[in-house]
């Protein structure tokens, strides 16, 4: 049989030829990316098992497609299942995630390094339509890199996960390369696609344009002053080694000024207190991720974005923070342990391997650092903050679900966390998602490492942590959210109204592991923890389909009172929908309530983390 080539939508990857079994049509979509190259030799393959290793393979392949097209005005869609409920909440469901992983040059991106793709559903239950619109983010790499007119792009940032093959390596400090691709907030009606380096980008949330960076933290959109805000107060709370304050002084003109990194950069993560209608946001400082210690500033905003208290806690480790949690009493970091690569880091700012190589994860301890720092005037003083609790196991925490904390008549405190975590032995900063930046291909195999009684992979946790009324730590233990459930789990949400506060239900991402060569990721199953009475209820997506994260939208004042956002991708058919699905039903027959279908020309690559906007509402 003579090879042949497929091309139709635009994605670059190089990949190997690769043998494929009878009959063609069951394994690969009838849509192939536009630069995907697939040759087909004459020998067939002879096992079932290599069949399902090329179909998974290929099937996460389409996971990542890049989508160039975006939308001018509003789609409507097609709804191929049940109807939109006329009690449904006027709203926009935001969807943000990198776009583009190639160039037109030869050079792959890791999928963190992907310019963002913000995706927006517009759901209207009166009217039982929803409309889409798809956009990227214009932020100053996205125009560097993409040129408007020809429609051609060229990297010529690196990122910090990923190295140009075809771009310029040696001598380039173009290393924050601010995607705007992990997290998307609507606040004081206004939208904010983030980063885990550097400024919000603001965009319009109806037409989706770009309009510019925001600066939280000193209050200036754009290089335009704005009145300076006044905190209740504004504290710091710990110590500088002497030597430590010297290798500052060294690093800062460096990296602020070789490699144009923000002083203070904001996590993606924001938490929203509902009681008191403030955004919770926290930065930490760029030269401490090469110093053996962390220096966290945390912020709360009103809806004008008034910074109401502001407060900087300097700890005496080094530590990667991606997700964190608050109570009523405090702020709770959980330290994920890392430490520089000496090696490492000198081929990384050579540019011969990706800025991240710098740094790798610290397994020398086998308990995990738990900060409990006060986040009133009031809670200070209790207990030294500057001492973590030591959960009794070793996990990379990934994301935080919720946390809230309880008394009793005698001052006892009982401090609940709901969290993703992994294994410190599978947490790879190079490896994520299975991208290997030397071939610039994507290895479903990492994301599906879990050895049989070793949990590896990203599974949910409850920490529960007794103090006495002195603040002292009488028990820290780390279980299962569920007893009984040991699927790969992650992307943890809950309702937001009942952030900070004794929640019931957990909702998250999940797989049941039908698949062999793909059981723990991509996820295909909508996982409802009910934390009450530790019980489980699932809706899968069915073969060859994968979900993101799920996002509750409630309808009422009962905490699971409300419908569940997810978008499924459909990778056999090259095709995205959107599913709504009653969070009260999951696991039953009719959980779901309407499927909508996204055009196959739009059809787009996995999200990270999304948004529900209701409209005319402060968030």
């Amino acid at each position: 049989m003579q090879a042949k080539a497929f091309n139709l939508i635009p994605l670059k990857l190089s990949l190997p030829a690769i043998k494929l079994p009878q009959p063609r049509a069951i394994l690969f979509p009838d849509r192939v990316p536009q630069d995907i190259s697939i040759s087909i030799p004459t020998q067939e393959v002879s096992t079932s098992v290599e069949d399902e290793k090329i179909s998974a393979y290929w099937d996460y392949q389409f996971l990542f497609i890049s989508q160039r097209s975006e939308t001018v005005k509003p789609i409507s869609l097609r709804i191929v299942e049940g109807s939109i409920p006329s009690d449904f909440p006027l709203g926009t469901y935001y969807l943000t995630g990198p776009g583009l992983f190639k160039d037109d040059h030869g050079s792959t991106v890791h999928p963190l390094d992907g310019h963002g793709y913000l995706r927006a559903f517009t759901i209207d239950g009166r009217k039982g339509e929803v409309t889409f619109m798809a956009k990227y983010i214009q932020t100053e790499a996205q125009a560097e890199e993409h040129d408007r007119d020809t429609g051609e792009w060229r990297f010529t940032h690196r990122g910090p996960f990923s190295v140009l093959k075809h771009g310029k390596k040696v001598g380039n400090t173009k290393v924050m390369k601010n995607v705007a691709n992990t997290t998307v907030l609507s606040w004081g009606d206004r939208l904010f696609c983030l980063w885990e380096g550097g400024e919000p980008y603001e965009v319009d949330p109806t037409s989706l344009d770009t309009i510019g960076k925001f600066d939280l933290i000193n209050g200036v959109v754009d290089g335009s002053s704005s009145t300076p805000s006044n905190p209740d107060y504004d504290c710091n709370m710990g110590g500088v080694d002497v030597v430590l304050d010297v290798a500052t002084s060294v690093l800062k003109p460096i990296l602020y000024g070789i490699f144009n990194m923000p002083p203070k950069r904001l996590l993606s993560h924001y938490k929203m207190d509902a009681v008191r209608d403030r955004l919770l946001m926290v930065s930490c400082n760029a030269e401490d991720m090469l110093l053996p210690r962390s220096t966290f500033t945390f912020y709360e905003f009103d809806s004008a974005f008034k910074i109401l208290q502001k407060q900087e806690f300097n700890i005496p480790e080094h530590l990667m923070i991606h997700d964190w949690a608050f109570t009523d009493s405090h702020y709770i970091l959980f330290g994920n342990r890392i430490k520089l690569d000496i090696l490492g880091s000198m081929t990384a700012v050579c540019g011969l391997t990706p800025m991240i190589s710098a740094l790798a994860v610290n397994p020398s301890k086998l308990t995990s650092p738990i900060y409990l720092l006060p986040r009133f005037r009031e809670h200070q003083g209790k207990r030294d903050w500057k001492v973590p609790i030591e959960a009794p196991s070793q996990m990379w925490v990934l994301h935080v679900g919720n946390a809230y904390e309880e008394r009793d008549f005698n001052g006892n405190t009982q401090i609940q966390i709901q969290a993703s975590s992994c294994s410190y032995k599978w947490f790879n900063f190079h490896k994520i998602f299975g991208y290997n930046w030397q071939s610039g291909k994507l290895d479903p195999s990492i994301m599906n490492a879990d050895k049989e009684g070793d949990k590896l992979l990203s599974h949910l946790v409850r920490v529960s942590i007794t103090m006495d009324a002195s603040g002292n730590c009488e028990k820290c233990c780390v279980n299962p959210l569920n007893d009984q459930w040991e699927n790969a789990t992650d992307f943890p949400v809950i309702n937001q109204d009942f952030g900070g506060r004794n929640n019931t239900y957990v909702y998250a991402a999940t797989s049941l592991g039908a698949r062999r060569e793909l059981p723990n990721f991509p996820f295909d199953t909508v996982v409802t923890f009910n934390t009450a009475n530790n019980s489980t209820q699932t809706w899968s997506v069915g073969t060859r389909r994968f979900i993101g994260e799920p996002v509750f939208i409630s309808k009422g004042s009962e905490e699971g009172d409300g419908y569940l956002v997810v978008v499924e991708y459909a990778v056999a058919e090259q095709m995205c929908y959107l599913v709504i699905l009653d969070a009260k039903k999951i696991g039953e027959t009719n959980a779901v309530v309407a499927r909508l279908e996204v055009p196959k020309h739009l059809n787009f690559p996995i999200g990270f983390h999304g948004f529900w906007a209701p409209k005319n509402s402060k968030t």
